[in-house]
């Protein structure tokens, strides 16, 4: 089976104003730039993605850092801490970081940051910071700085910034409601610290560092889960060429402590330069590229140069669907069935085309299609193709030569007879997580999965997905006590209630209403919790970087075995939608209207989206239900996840593994899940996408 991508991006004016980054060495036991606890003023390569692991004492912690822009460090992390909780059990944590790199390192002036941790949680871990660094020899880094929170517990003062205002003077304790609030009332407020230490890196690999550290771990210190001799904290690093990085550090004198750390490039695929098979070379034009040499002899036997076509396409991974063949233009009708680059999925069809049509035929137009229906037309010329074949700027100037147009008004004019009724079918197995329960950071579901899809016609799609769990956790979790209509909080009871699961039936038809427009209406059992009719609307110009969009819903949440019966709960759901490209990879989404449990408000998405088709984003949705209705974390959050599965093997691939975290379901906020979205469906094949991965045309 194909999937597709559904992801949004992020982006922001602000980084043209900034300095360049100054690269961090280390990663601290936070999962984020820094010594050992304590920050630096540096930051991550830009793009890049770091997940650790630490233990020390009392305390495990998991991070994912992402470098978002050159100078923005976002982060998430999980801790489990034992000894503070009245019941034994130990206490687990979620924290979301921001680090901000102001300066740059540069002649004798230091970098410079300012950070907040746990900014949005529990505040167990809350602080912030302001901290340079500043290297003085090869290899030899020097850091100092000033913290409030836990970075100001050691040899505390009086706020410096109290000359401004009094009320940094004190710093309010706790933290409000049910956590998961930005508490900025507590921001750089109350005594300050001092913190500092150094790093020297002897080789590439290996790198010392010590620091003076700031933060008495006053819970944990009350409770005897641990026992610290001196502020200095002295550890060492060594870096394998892959990324992973592991660490040894000793704590406060007394604690030993672990780290593991894997730095990843979205940019750097795992197989350097892939392992596709490269480009048929052009054939001279003049050459008989119709005959059926090297081709099966069945299809040899048709003798006609649509056969040829869809010999020679199918072979690159790309079906042909329609063909008009004229004497000097000819147009296919295809999908791509293989390249994660359109781009790329375009300028094979065209090599196929000139080494298989007549000399004659000059103007080439590739028609790309979704479900049977059109969505964008290239049209290139043929002596272009052999012009710049081998072109240094072969790639861009092919890009500035062609014409890229919207394709509502291409009908089905060519269309194959036989190219419908299609029918796929794909057994796979399946994993599902649920994150962060009270009890167990992360449980699990796996079996086998069966995807079968019907298209009888251009547009109508029947599509059925059955899963069957045989191993998992997720039916032991913790109930609902929610206060909202149950819409997603009730995801033990399903997995409690149901074995063979029809998580989707459904009927699909897209179309095309109008030059721009797009349409989409599906009925049936929509996702595992809820069944209906979902029918949206959306504007996107080729060559236009906002998209606008809207979904009307009926919806009904379905039995807890997740079979054919529905319960008595209903809603009418749907969101307006903007879509923006800011261009470099960021994408912003805005989505406001009514949820599953009647609660209106917005969704806030950005994302970050690398050339191969990584990405990386984070998503928030404010309703009008109350933090403290909501329950545990306030509001609906996480961070979204997609690696191309070609990114990890190498090998020309449109299948993506994605993920999204949240650090709580619950039922504000929530939005009903339906397949085939037309944003994420139509989004890479209009132009700036393709400009995005026009590189790759000639390969």
């Amino acid at each position: 089976m194909r999937k597709g991508s559904k992801i949004a991006a992020m982006a922001s004016c602000f980084s043209l104003f900034l300095s360049a980054p100054t690269q961090s060495e280390t990663i601290s036991v936070y999962g984020t730039p820094g010594l050992i606890d304590m920050p630096t003023a540096e930051v991550m390569n830009d793009g890049n993605l770091a997940f650790s692991v630490s233990h020390f004492g009392p305390t495990t912690r998991g991070t994912m850092a992402f470098q978002v822009f050159p100078w923005l460090t976002g982060s998430f992390r999980y801790n489990r801490i034992e000894g503070l909780t009245t019941t034994g059990s130990p206490l687990f944590d979620r924290n979301f970081d921001v680090h901000i790199q102001i300066a740059q390192e540069k002649n004798g002036r230091p970098a410079l940051a300012f950070g907040l941790r746990d900014f949005g949680g529990t505040g167990v871990f809350s602080s912030e910071y302001v901290v340079a660094t500043k290297t003085l020899s090869p290899g030899l880094k020097f850091t100092g700085g000033i913290g409030w929170g836990r970075l100001g517990g050691r040899n505390s003062f009086d706020n410096p910034l109290g000359i401004f205002s009094s009320r940094f003077d004190t710093r309010p304790g706790g933290f409000a409601g049910p956590g998961g609030q930005l508490e900025t009332d507590t921001w750089f407020r109350g005594d300050a610290a001092f913190f500092g230490g150094v790093s020297w890196q002897v080789n590439e690999r290996l790198t010392f560092k010590a620091e003076y550290s700031s933060d008495v771990y006053p819970a944990e210190t009350i409770v005897g889960e641990i026992d610290l001799d001196t502020p200095i904290n002295i550890g060492v690093d060594y870096r394998f060429k892959n990324g992973i990085q592991l660490g040894a550090f000793l704590h406060g004198g007394t604690e030993l402590g672990f780290q593991f750390t894997r730095v990843i490039d979205p940019r750097k695929t795992k197989v350097p330069g892939g392992l596709e098979t490269s480009a048929a070379a052009l054939l001279p034009r003049d050459s008989l590229a119709a005959a059926s040499w090297n081709l099966p002899e069945s299809t040899a036997a048709k003798g006609t140069p649509e056969g040829v076509l869809q010999a020679r396409l199918e072979q690159e991974g790309i079906s042909l669907e329609g063909a008009v063949i004229g004497s000097r233009s000819a147009t296919i009708r295809v999908r791509n069935n293989r390249w994660g680059a359109e781009a790329q999925a375009a300028g094979r069809a065209a090599r196929v085309m000139a080494n298989t049509l007549a000399p004659e035929v000059e103007k080439f137009t590739i028609v790309f299609q979704e479900n049977g229906v059109p969505i964008t037309k290239i049209t290139t010329n043929r002596s272009d193709l052999y012009e710049l074949e081998n072109d240094y700027d072969g790639p861009w100037r092919t890009f500035a030569r062609a014409d890229i147009e919207d394709a509502s008004g291409v009908g089905r004019e060519g269309e194959f007879g036989n190219a419908f009724p299609q029918f796929e079918w794909g057994l796979t197995p399946f994993t599902r997580f649920s994150y962060f329960d009270p009890d167990r950071p992360l449980r699990y579901e796996f079996g086998p999965e069966l995807n079968l899809v019907f298209r009888p016609s251009p547009g109508l799609t029947f599509a059925t997905k059955l899963t069957y769990p045989i191993s998992g956790d997720i039916d032991s979790g913790r109930g609902s006590n929610s206060l909202l209509p149950r819409v997603r909080s009730n995801g033990v009871l399903y997995a409690q209630q149901s074995d063979l699961e029809v998580n989707v039936m459904t009927a699909e038809y897209m179309f095309r209403p109008g030059k721009d427009l797009f349409g989409r209406v599906t009925a049936g059992y929509l996702e595992s919790m809820f069944g209906g009719v979902s029918g949206e609307l959306l504007w996107y110009p080729v060559d236009s970087r906002l998209a606008l969009g809207a979904e009307v819903n009926w919806a009904q949440q379905r039995d807890f075995d997740i079979l054919f019966g529905f319960q008595n709960y209903d809603v009418v759901t749907g969101h307006v939608s903007a879509y923006y490209d800011f261009g470099g990879g960021f994408l912003g989404q805005v989505d406001a209207g009514r949820y599953l449990a009647g609660d209106w408000g917005a969704t806030m998405t950005v994302t970050r989206e690398f050339d191969n088709g990584f990405r990386v984003g984070g998503f928030f949705t404010l309703t009008d239900v109350p933090f403290s209705t909501f329950g545990e974390g306030s509001f609906d959050k996480g961070i979204t996840l997609e690696i191309p599965v070609a990114w990890m093997t190498g090998r020309p691939s449109k299948k993506t593994l994605a993920q999204t975290i949240r650090p709580t379901t619950r039922d504000g906020g929530a939005r009903l899940e339906v397949n085939n979205r037309l944003f994420g469906l139509t989004r890479d094949y209009r132009a700036n996408e393709l400009e995005d991965g026009w590189g790759r045309y000639l390969r």
